[in-house]
């Protein structure tokens, strides 16, 4: 899933997005009261715009109210909900596996198969792994975590 594409879907949904310049880069995005900003002073390109459109969408589908204060537990806990949601948007576990299929074998072109910046993909990895433990099955593959490997199962044979 690409920018353009997170766009439409968000329109769908009825959420506007809008760019403007913060007066802080350290801020890439915002998500209030159905409209998402994104500080393009702060982006990179569209990889990682595709990536800050993403968790901003996650905060649309599941934080509620100012969590801007991350010394509050209830809002860190929203941020890495959202995080974490935006993970398993742009980077299915079905779309690793495609990208075994495409003989995709280095990280660079995986986050590049992905439309994902390579961080985003650390961390999509962290999260499946402490979501999953070391690998889950998936399509009849195993999805190893770290490192980062896939198997094939063949015919009727289990794993």
């Amino acid at each position: 899933m690409n920018y353009e594409s997170l766009i439409l879907e968000l329109e769908k949904e009825g959420v506007e997005v809008i760019e403007h310049k913060f007066h802080s880069d350290s801020l890439k995005g915002l998500y209030f009261d159905n409209v998402i900003t994104l500080n393009p002073s702060s982006i990179i390109d569209e990889k990682e715009k595709a990536c800050i459109l993403a968790e901003e969408y996650g905060h649309y589908r599941t934080s509620f109210g100012n969590i801007l204060d991350q010394k509050n537990t209830s809002n860190i806990k929203q941020e890495k909900r959202a995080r974490n949601w935006a993970y398993e948007k742009l980077v299915p576990l079905e779309k690793l596996i495609d990208a075994f299929e495409a003989c995709i074998c280095n990280r660079y072109d995986l986050a590049d198969f992905l439309g994902v910046t390579e961080d985003f993909l650390d961390l999509t990895l962290a999260h499946y792994k402490e979501k999953f433990g070391l690998y889950v099955e998936c399509r009849n593959y195993l999805i190893y975590f770290s490192p980062l490997g896939i198997l094939r199962k063949f015919d009727n044979t289990e794993f």
